[in-house]
């Protein structure tokens, strides 16, 4: 019995490794032709194995979607019994892939729901873009979108502006809908080219420090000031571009502290979609997955709807995959 049991063991052992070649969706698909396939392809190490090995080449990852943490920082022994650490579902629902096929199967009338509401005259969405990424990066993410028109078509230019904090751009998404981008940046342009020139950081003069205390630690806490607290206020959602650059340091307890700061339900109406552009300068530079940055950030602690998009500020590389989610979103808030 001893020998049946050892080779029965070899077996699996020789199966896992030949299924392991497979692709998921060709596991999926060998699943669906048997009973005993169906339960051979659902083994949660080789769906472990397909998670780790995947997640650094997704683009894109939102509220829905992210993979708990203790998949990375556990053994495989210590989750494995947990009914909460079906793999292969959370590789399912996580992939782009299986996001967007999930996405392709909703009812149809959503298009004809938002069709109709086209025909309805309202303002265009108004986004708050900030963060360090619009600072940091050796190209400048709103020049390119600003010069782009191929890509992204600039319908108006700001008639006024916040001083020497930011200005609201107009732009046209795939020659239909409108929206605004208000940019916030940190510092006045002067201080932020200084800063860059003596290769310092400049001082953030869109938020203050707040002294908060949790349980017998200090808590880092930050409020925005009264100009940006007036954005804050009017505006259908935001856009905080993060440095995804692997070779920079980041803090990004302090960057989750600026991000709740703007996005406090006291400033507006709750539940307002906020999209992370994790971006690079360009294509060469080696970038922190999405799904990395999205669990540093710590966004599973956000009660907003938000999604993260890896973005290249050169060439505008997954731009518009961000804009098209954010503008759906936006507009099931403005329909509700």
């Amino acid at each position: 019995s001893s020998k049946t049991a050892a080779l029965d063991g070899f077996q699996i052992d020789v199966q896992l490794n030949i299924m392991s070649f497979l692709s998921p969706q060709d596991l999926c698909r060998l699943g669906s032709t048997s009973c005993y396939w169906r339960a051979a392809v659902q083994d949660p190490l080789l769906w472990r194995y397909f998670l780790l090995r995947d997640i650094p080449s997704w683009t894109s990852v939102d509220w829905k979607s992210l993979p708990d943490g203790e998949i990375f920082n556990k053994a495989f022994s210590e989750v494995s019994d947990n009914a909460l650490y079906d793999y292969m579902a959370v590789y399912k629902r996580s992939c782009p892939q299986g996001r967007r096929s999930l996405k392709s199967s909703r009812p149809r009338y959503g298009s004809v729901t938002s069709f109709l509401q086209s025909l309805v005259t309202h303002a265009e969405p108004r986004f708050a873009m900030f963060g360090p990424g619009l600072e940091e990066l050796d190209n400048s993410l709103v020049q390119k979108m600003m010069t782009s028109p191929e890509i992204l078509l600039v319908a108006g230019l700001p008639h006024r502006q916040i001083h020497g904090i930011g200005s609201g751009v107009s732009f046209q998404f795939n020659n239909n809908q409108k929206f605004n981008i208000v940019t916030l940046y940190s510092a006045t342009s002067v201080e932020r080219r200084r800063a860059r020139e003596e290769q310092a950081v400049a001082v953030n003069k869109m938020f203050y420090q707040e002294n908060s205390t949790v349980g017998n630690q200090q808590a880092m806490h930050y409020s925005v000031i009264a100009q940006v607290r007036k954005v804050c206020e009017v505006v259908d959602g935001f856009i905080y571009v993060a440095n995804a650059e692997a070779h920079r340091e980041h803090d990004r307890q302090e960057e989750l502290a600026r991000i709740l700061a703007m996005i406090d339900p006291a400033l507006g109406p709750p539940n307002r979609p906020l999209l992370v552009l994790s971006c690079v300068s360009h294509v060469g530079v080696k970038r922190i997955p999405c799904v990395y940055v999205a669990h540093q950030l710590q966004l599973d602690l956000l009660h907003h709807p938000w999604m993260m998009q890896d973005t290249v500020a050169a060439t505008l590389d997954g731009l518009l995959n961000g804009i098209e989610w954010l503008l759906e979103e936006a507009n099931c808030k403005s329909a509700q």
